[in-house]
């Protein structure tokens, strides 16, 4: 317990309200868990862990302010969404605004995805007191919700069992509007409940609604004689039940049971939506030698509309489309690397399937066109037999031809401007290394000059002109 909240339960003489919520606490069947028990988790479910995000949601009271007679029985409420793959161990354990903890309590799941865990503890309290709740996840990943404020105020009696505020009379009576309804079951049909509360002065009263059960609704309000409250449910099904009005304080008293019944039932079912698909749109990447596409999908209705793309006959990307209602939505196929004779042209189909039907496009997409790039020309080797002639040293050269798909390459070289007479032709499929060599200049010790590699067929383009200077080593020229 927090320091205010202990020096709060000290003013109202909390001591004995510290014991009930330390012996008070009630919950579903617990299994003795250690600390070992609490982290275990098979090693699927760690690994789901790690990529899925554990969350718990703050503990709801079901009095989040109660005022009344006491003692009194407060429940508390969380949901814990976990991350599920395969078995997996769910430990946890209640936190206490006095500083106390629960016992650890264990919850095996199994499957796959994120399972919601609901879990609740019920406190009962037999004076004033204010404080919170929370819910520290120990597996399979340690997090601790947010707190949960509850606040209880008891309404003192005197020695004789009767309320101090004789004059104060508190009634309350309930109903159903409609008591009963047969159709459509949507958001904007259902069942409103309404509470007449009367007191016999004006006076701030607090109540709640109890749905077939379960607290659903409650407040506080200001009745100067007479006031009505109310609140409403749309089902999604058929189905019967009541609704009760509680008063919590300052008078505790209870309303009539307002029953009611529905009936689910649709005039005339919505026919079942069609899929159709259109606009199928290709595009050959000639730089990269892929292909990719997109296409319109159709829905007369809400639909789940699963599509296929397939190349040449080959699946290669699946996947679906969710409408809430009628409507056009674009299917995209990323781009597809091309090779072999899947390069030279082809087709692309795209399927989509429906609740009642199914529908198919194809359309042909353009053979890859190859581009070529050159690499700069580089300096390979150098021959020195030439300078015992008395010759400058021979100089090899090297250049990298780059194709983005299989094609023929024609090509020359230039040496010191001049284009050499012969267009070599090469095939190449990606990276292609390509060498030449020129002679050492007569009556000198030095070969210098420029070197060019121009290509001419796919495409035309250069290494651009490069320098070069060899000299014959000194033993050489001895």
């Amino acid at each position: 317990m927090s320091v205010g909240l202990a020096r709060r339960a000290a003013a109202f003489g909390a001591s004995a309200v510290l014991a009930t919520m330390a012996a008070g606490l009630v919950s579903s069947p617990a299994q003795a868990a250690t600390s070992a028990t609490a982290g275990k988790t098979t090693t699927s479910a760690a690994s789901a862990a790690s990529k899925s995000k554990l969350s718990v949601s703050a503990p709801k009271a079901s009095t989040g302010d109660y005022e009344g007679g006491c003692p009194v029985k407060v429940n508390f409420t969380s949901t814990i969404k976990v991350p599920v793959k395969g078995k997996t161990e769910l430990a946890y354990r209640w936190l206490h605004g006095d500083g106390s903890k629960g016992k650890v309590q264990v919850v095996k799941l199994k499957g796959h995805g994120t399972k919601s865990v609901k879990v609740s503890e019920s406190i009962t309290f037999k004076g004033n007191v204010k404080g919170w709740e929370a819910i520290q996840v120990l597996g399979p990943k340690k997090v601790t919700s947010k707190k949960g404020y509850f606040s209880v105020a008891c309404v003192d009696n005197d020695m004789s069992g009767v309320h101090n505020d004789k004059d104060l009379t508190v009634s309350a009576r309930a109903w159903a509007d409609p008591a009963s309804y047969a159709g459509p079951c949507t958001p904007n049909n259902g069942i409103d409940f309404v509470g007449l509360i009367e007191t016999s002065r004006p006076a701030w009263v607090r109540y709640r609604w109890v749905l077939n059960g379960e607290v659903v609704d409650g407040g506080k309000v200001k009745v100067w004689s007479k006031r009505k409250v109310g609140f409403d449910i749309s089902p999604r099904h058929s189905q019967r039940g009541w609704a009760q009005l509680e008063i919590l304080g300052p008078d505790r008293t209870s309303s009539n049971r307002a029953y009611y019944k529905v009936w689910c039932k649709d005039s005339q079912p919505a026919p079942a939506a069609k899929v159709s698909v259109s606009n199928l749109v290709t595009a050959t990447n000639h730089d990269t030698c892929k292909v990719g596409a997109h296409a319109s999908v159709s829905t007369t209705g809400a639909s789940r509309v699963q599509w296929t793309w397939q190349v040449n006959g080959t699946s290669v990307l699946k996947g679906e489309t969710v409408f809430s209602e009628a409507g056009t939505k674009t299917v995209a196929l990323p781009e597809q690397a091309l090779a072999g004779e899947a390069a030279k042209g082809g087709k692309i189909t795209l399927t989509v399937t429906g609740q009642v039907n199914s529908d198919t496009i194809t359309q042909s997409y353009a053979a890859c066109q190859a581009k070529v790039t050159v690499s700069s020309v580089s300096v390979a080797g150098q021959r020195n037999d030439m300078c015992k002639d008395g010759r400058g040293p021979g100089v090899d050269f090297k250049a990298t031809l780059h194709s983005t798909a299989p094609t023929t390459v024609k090509y020359y070289w230039v040496v010191n401007g001049v284009k050499d007479v012969n267009v070599l032709e090469r095939q190449v499929n990606g990276d292609l290394d390509v060498t030449w060599g020129v002679g050492g200049t007569q009556s000198a010790k030095e070969t210098k000059g420029t070197i060019e590699l121009v290509v001419v067929s796919p495409n035309a383009v250069s290494s651009g002109v490069a320098n070069y200077s060899a000299t014959c080593p000194a033993s050489a020229d001895a």
